[in-house]
């Protein structure tokens, strides 16, 4: 199974995205509430999540902060940055994410995004 690991600061958000990923077969490596939280996440376990879904504008460390420092400890990581600030997706793209989501995104190309990230049909 594909595991998936959810930063993002919205609660609400944090919701949507578990059960939407829950109901499409994926499991949730964990759920971080900052860019420090993600670091921490990634740091603690050996085995790394598939996928990780990385908003930008939290507390305590940015989307683009935690990013630089989760690509630096693993460069084959595959980070899905999801933003409402469009501004930021070419220094995004310079660390080395595989794709950008400009809020608000459908579901089914959230998806489709997490499956070609992870190679699958």
């Amino acid at each position: 199974m594909v595991s998936i690991l959810i930063v993002e600061d919205d609660a609400s958000l944090q919701f949507l995205y578990k059960q939407v990923l829950l109901l499409n077969g994926f499991t949730i490596f964990g759920i971080a509430s900052n860019g420090m939280e993600a670091l921490e996440l990634f740091q603690k376990h050996p085995e790394k999540p598939d996928v990780i879904l990385m908003d930008h504008r939290m507390p305590i460390k940015t989307g683009l902060e935690a990013t630089r420092e989760i690509l630096a400890l693993d460069s084959s990581a595959k980070i899905i940055f999801t933003s409402a600030d469009s501004s930021i997706k070419k220094e995004a793209f310079a660390l080395g994410i595989i794709c950008f989501k400009d809020k608000p995104f459908t579901i089914e190309n959230l998806i489709s995004n997490i499956k070609k990230a992870v190679n699958l049909k």
